[in-house]
């Protein structure tokens, strides 16, 4: 029963990582593609400073749930349930290296530009992050289908 409750607070924590994936894939890239430099840069601004706040949590406590989900299964490392947990925590990893390597330093950037101080290829900058996400939704999303795999198919 502990791994069933373990494999629940991982999916509930995971899914809130996955949430910004879908929210950018259904409408928030269009939305910051239509913004003029002005405005992306306040939009930009706001998110990082929010994410910055909360969600640097979100991932710990997710990467510490799906690490001890890895560790609680791993006496059966054939098990459904172990490879999928496994593929979701690297795929976890992952995110956070891309955030760490590539999102947070193109914000670190923009962060230090103001309305009448910004670069002339600022659109750069914006289709650098985007591009960094994309992969950073990829791995987001194989990682809790993964998971979610294992939960409805691996778990007894």
């Amino acid at each position: 029963m502990s791994i069933k409750i373990l494999t629940l607070t991982t999916l509930v924590i995971y899914s809130v990582i996955v949430s910004q994936s879908f929210m950018y894939i259904l409408s928030l890239k269009q939305v910051q593609l239509s913004l003029d430099a002005n405005t992306y840069m306040s939009v930009r601004k706001l998110i990082d400073t929010y994410m910055r706040a909360n969600f640097t949590s979100v991932v710990y406590a997710a990467l510490i749930a799906n690490l001890v989900l890895v560790i609680s299964t791993i006496k059966n490392p054939s098990s459904l349930l172990f490879i999928t947990a496994a593929i979701g925590f690297i795929a976890l990893i992952v995110d956070a290296l891309l955030t760490l390597k590539g999102n947070l330093p193109v914000n670190d950037i923009i962060n230090t530009w103001t309305p009448d101080h910004y670069p002339t290829d600022w659109a750069d900058f914006r289709a650098k992050w985007f591009s960094i996400f994309q992969y950073r939704q990829i791995v987001n999303i194989i990682g809790f289908v993964s998971l979610l795999i294992g939960a409805v198919f691996g778990s007894k």
